[in-house]
């Protein structure tokens, strides 16, 4: 099929290069022009794991970027609209949804060919059919359902990991305005096989996207709560939580013995709090949406509070041992919000480094991806370091923000230096012993020798 991809961030360029990749002539759509040409050039205007190989396969073949959204819209069959929906604090803003579906409507004015307009942005529930489809009947001149066809197929891409989601899916979703919409969606899909495909309304497939989000950073914040008590009473989170994993109805036993341990069991372990484009957006989006409804929301409500005062516990720990941050050498392990990716939208790592700076702390920070975006943010007050080793000479105390597997070197690289520096743990990656002087969340804060 030919399919126009009006966005180029992690979900259009991820999607439509690994649709190229399955066959289909794609065709990715920015206003920037500087990002189009890094695309056609086979460089990634993002990062992702995968991504620059897909790149260096279908382009030009089979995927190539423009600025000219009229001639992209009516040279193919089907149009996804993947731009962003940044929330300004009390709404997701739909402005680019809204230019989008304008332009594509005008775009279909004078082409004559059966078109489905599809929303992959996360929208809240609702926005397809009150937002969307107006749009393009005004802008167009045109009937939706008669005309042209509109429907809405969320995204489950995880940063870091959102090439091997879309190309082996759990699941795909296909919310169309009637079924002639949902069959033309059906066919980007046909390559695909043995996938669970559910059909159903554009607001219900909306509304999956918003509560698989909003589950998943439910159980990360819960989590957390069981972490922060466990430190209180004085038992470690991790083997608390080990201990409800191995409930048989999160882990099944299989006939041969064989434990399966599903992937949100991931989610069911204490942290410094989630962060990213997705689930801090998400969940207060659905919160707005809800008070407009006049539904209260309240545990999701106290989702966003469990998680916005997580990082915190960092400060809290970092202080039983350090009470003056003045002059102290900290080593900021992590920028981005998880491992894997170079996004450091909402990553608790921000926070906290802010407050090392207006303490007056000495602050060297190291990530392996996500330098170049966090130097943004702290263009002063933080030396960023290329190299772990580096990063931790000389330091007193070193924070652990972000799963990166190289962190786990950092046991046997303290123990060859000598180094006595106080490590705290904000993802339990390391084993408590393996350190002279280690805090971790979910874990009581030892008296200092």
């Amino acid at each position: 099929m030919k399919i126009a991809i009006i966005g180029t961030g992690y979900v259009g360029l991820v999607s439509g290069a690994c649709l190229a990749s399955k066959g289909h002539d794609v065709v990715c759509v920015d206003v920037d022009p500087a990002k189009v040409a890094h695309i056609n050039d086979r460089k990634p205007p993002i990062y992702e794991i995968g991504l620059q190989e897909l790149l260096d396969e279908v382009v030009p073949a089979r995927l190539t970027a423009t600025t000219d959204l009229k001639k992209a819209v009516q040279g193919a069959d089907i149009s996804l609209i993947a731009v962003g929906t940044p929330f300004d604090g009390d709404l997701i803003d739909l402005k680019y949804i809204r230019a989008a579906a304008r332009q594509i409507g005008e775009a279909l004015k004078d082409h004559d060919a059966y078109h489905v307009v599809i929303v992959k942005s996360t929208v809240v529930p609702g926005t397809t059919e009150d937002v969307v489809l107006p749009i393009l009947e005004e802008a167009s001149g045109k009937k939706a359902g008669r005309d042209f066809g509109v429907g809405m197929n969320p995204e489950f891409l995880k940063e870091g990991e959102a090439i091997d989601d879309f190309m082996y899916p759990d699941r795909i979703v296909l919310g169309g305005i009637d079924a002639r919409t949902t069959a033309v969606m059906a066919k980007i899909y046909d390559v695909f096989p043995d996938v669970d495909v559910i059909h159903t309304l554009p607001r219900t497939a909306e509304m999956i996207k918003y509560t698989a989000n909003s589950l998943l950073a439910t159980l990360i914040s819960f989590s957390n709560e069981i972490g922060n008590l466990s430190a209180t009473v004085g038992v470690d989170v991790v083997e608390v939580m080990r201990g409800v994993h191995l409930d048989k109805r999160f882990t099944p036993i299989r006939k041969d013995g064989e434990r399966v341990v599903p992937g949100f069991i991931s989610y069911l372990a204490a942290g410094c709090g989630f962060g990213g484009s997705c689930f801090p957006k998400d969940v207060k989006a659905l919160i707005a949406h809800g008070a407009g409804k006049g539904a209260k929301m309240d545990l999701l409500k106290s989702v966003i509070a469990v998680n916005a005062a997580q990082p915190n516990r960092m400060i809290e720990m970092l202080t039983a041992r350090h009470p003056n941050l003045k002059g102290l050498k900290v080593a900021v392990l992590g920028m981005a919000f998880k491992p894997g990716t170079d996004d450091i939208r909402e990553s608790p790592s921000l926070p906290v480094t802010q407050v090392l700076i207006d303490g007056g702390a000495v602050i060297k920070a190291f990530d392996p991806i996500a330098r170049h975006e966090a130097e943004k943010v702290f263009p002063s007050g933080v030396e960023f370091v290329d190299a772990l080793e580096d990063t931790v000479a000389g330091a007193d105390a070193i924070l652990i923000m972000t799963a990166w597997p190289e962190f786990r070197a950092l046991p046997a690289l303290l123990a060859k230096t000598g180094s006595k520096a106080y490590v705290v743990d904000g993802r339990r990656m390391l084993p408590k012993d393996s350190v002279s002087a280690y805090a971790g969340i979910g874990l009581k804060i030892a008296e200092p020798a």
